[in-house]
Formats: C-alpha cells, sequence, structure tokens
C-alpha cells in the first residue's frame, strides 16, 4: 500500500438492529428489524439483523411484507437517543488513533491514519478498532483498509459481519473489477441503468462496425 496514504472505512455492522440486541439479550440470535409504526403493517423496515437479512428482509420494506418473508421476525421500535449514544462512543474510540475522522451517516466513519505509525499498520491499527468496538461496546464493524476513501469503503462492505478487508494498489484489479458498477459508492440505481444502456449502445455500435467489415 502507498505508505503516504492509508485510509480506513469502519461500518457499524446493522447498526439499528445490533444495538438493540445488545441492550435486550432476549433479542440475540433472533431475526429481528427496527422498523417505523411498528403497531401497524404500514411502517417500514429502517435496519435488520442478520439473521433477518438472510430470511430476505430489506431495509425499506413495509412491514406486513417483511413478516411474510421471514415469519419470526421480531419487529421493534427505533431508539435514536441510544444509537446516537453508541455511534459516539465509537467515535471516541476512533480518536484514539486519529483526528481525521468523517462521519458519513451515524453509523459509518473514515478514519485517516496516515503517518500514524506510532499505533501500528493500518491493518495493525483496524485491528485494534475492530476488537475494541466488541468488547467496549458489545458491537460489531466491518472495515475497509486502503489507499482512497472510496476502496476503503468497498472494502468494508466486501466482508461482513466482524471483518477487515484490505484493497491494495497491488491486488486492487483482482478485487475490484470483477464487480458490478452498482458496488461503487454512489453508484445507485439510476446511474447503473445509464451504464448499462451505454455499454448496450457501445456493444450494438461495435457489432455494426465488425459486420461492415
Amino acid at each position: 500500500m502507498n505508505a503516504d496514504r492509508a485510509i480506513l472505512h469502519s461500518d457499524m455492522n446493522s447498526f439499528y438492529a445490533s444495538v438493540e440486541m445488545m441492550l435486550d439479550p432476549k433479542l440475540r440470535g433472533k431475526a429481528v428489524a427496527v422498523c417505523g409504526s411498528t403497531e401497524n403493517r404500514h411502517g417500514i423496515v429502517l435496519a435488520k439483523s442478520e439473521l433477518a437479512k438472510r430470511a430476505g428482509v430489506k431495509t425499506g420494506m413495509v412491514n406486513w411484507e417483511a413478516k411474510q418473508r421471514c415469519k419470526d421476525l421480531i419487529l421493534v421500535p427505533p431508539q435514536y437517543d441510544q444509537y446516537l449514544k453508541y455511534s459516539k462512543l465509537a467515535h471516541e474510540i476512533y480518536y484514539r488513533y486519529t483526528d481525521l475522522v468523517e462521519p458519513f451517516g451515524m453509523d459509518e466513519c473514515w478514519l485517516d491514519v496516515t503517518g500514524c505509525d506510532i499505533y501500528g499498520k493500518p491493518l495493525e491499527i483496524a485491528e485494534e478498532i475492530r476488537q475494541s468496538v466488541k468488547e467496549e461496546l458489545g458491537l460489531t464493524v466491518s472495515i475497509g483498509v486502503s489507499f482512497n476513501k472510496i476502496f476503503a469503503k468497498l472494502g468494508s462492505d466486501l466482508k461482513k459481519p466482524d471483518a477487515i478487508t484490505e484493497i491494495t494498489k497491488q491486488n486492487f484489479k483482482e478485487n475490484i473489477w470483477p464487480l458490478a458498477a452498482s458496488e461503487l459508492l454512489y453508484v445507485g440505481s439510476a446511474t447503473t441503468k445509464k451504464l448499462a444502456a451505454t455499454v448496450s449502445r457501445q456493444s450494438v455500435i461495435w457489432l455494426q462496425r465488425s459486420r461492415a467489415r
């Protein structure tokens, strides 16, 4: 990795649901969804546990559909004061290693640890953070380690939960090129459709030129 730049992206796994399960041990090991308007069928899923995710529950899904996907799903209302509390506690852990901490929502942060060799190599810092969050807060994080913010964010998404992924200048082609463009930050559904349409048009042009030869 380029020693001149070392970026971590820390993503707290299933954050809202994980906080709920940590606060209420009876929820641990179960399919849990944090939902708005849990008293009716028309609220939506704000966050889900790993078990709920495996059962097909998705963020933004209406409550009744989530219950159809997962019969044993437990719906709990959000406690935003608790999420904010644990977000701040995680930030305090990050600030032990660098003051260059950039939040990206309540549960994600970039950390620029360039030149922080006193605390170890970037992977070692990432491992210390992962262990500290688990031991001190009872939560897990996935951390991407790379030489820029985009790849660090992608790294934290590639392996979940409770994992560390390093993307270097030596392995980024192997790790990233096979992925869909939609895996990249800010490439949403609209951009994905535009890219697909562009590729299709260029493929048609290439085919027409090939036939004309």
